[in-house]
């Protein structure tokens, strides 16, 4: 199955298809995370209706849930934008993911089976060919990709969501750094997390995890503070 099979088409699949307003939050978080709509960009909610082919009711709910996660901010008239982040926003978020993923990862490992590392590895391989190529998109949901698999395996639901709120938050930054430096000056300590994973040393794949965060977001930093 491809790993990176776009949710919201996915969970709209089936006898189990999901009510309207759920499907267009999904799809709305999904353009958020991966920065299809980017940092400052303002969006109405007629705009909304119109490019995803839904009544307001919808579309007002989902943007009603995407403000309660931070995602989106009201600036009236009926408008919403992608928030823009400053430096210190994402100092925060980095204090943040490395004290949540840290620990997702750490206790991860005692979780995964060899073959759920491998496929890991496979996800990190394409992620690898996604930089080589400077694609950006393939890089971001690959990037995710890998890491919420990961996280996938700690079984800790509450780190899970906390951890996906901030993704949500710093994902359409993302876009703007690797659309600004391109995906090859992106640090990528994937392999490092995989061989402790192997080795089953949860303290050494959650530094692996910290360090794969904190050099991809002060690079975000650079980025921010710079003109």
């Amino acid at each position: 199955m491809d790993l990176i099979k776009n949710k919201a088409a996915r969970q709209q699949e089936g006898p189990g298809k999901q009510p309207a307003h759920e499907q267009v939050y999904q799809t709305l978080r999904l353009q958020i995370m991966y920065g299809d709509l980017i940092p400052g960009q303002p969006v109405t909610i007629q705009g909304l209706t119109d490019s995803l082919g839904v009544g307001m009711t919808p579309v007002r709910e989902a943007i009603r849930r995407l403000i309660s996660d931070g995602a989106l901010v009201f600036q009236g008239n009926r408008r919403v934008s992608v928030p823009l982040l400053s430096g210190d926003d994402v100092q925060q978020m980095i204090f943040a993911r490395k004290s949540i993923e840290s620990e997702l990862s750490r206790r991860a490992t005692a979780n995964l089976k060899s073959r759920d590392i491998d496929q890991l590895e496979r996800i990190d391989l394409r992620l690898d060919r996604t930089i080589a190529d400077g694609d950006v998109g393939g890089y971001l949901r690959l990037n995710h990709a890998f890491h919420e698999m990961l996280y996938s395996y700690a079984n800790a639901p509450i780190l899970n969501d906390l951890a996906d709120r901030l993704w949500l938050r710093f994902g359409p930054s993302l876009r703007v750094v690797c659309g600004r430096f391109g995906t090859r000056s992106l640090p990528d300590r994937h392999k490092d997390i995989i061989a402790a994973l192997r080795a089953q040393d949860a303290d050494k794949a959650a530094r692996a995890t910290a360090q794969d965060i904190e050099q991809g977001m002060e690079l975000m930093v650079g980025a921010l503070d710079s003109p």
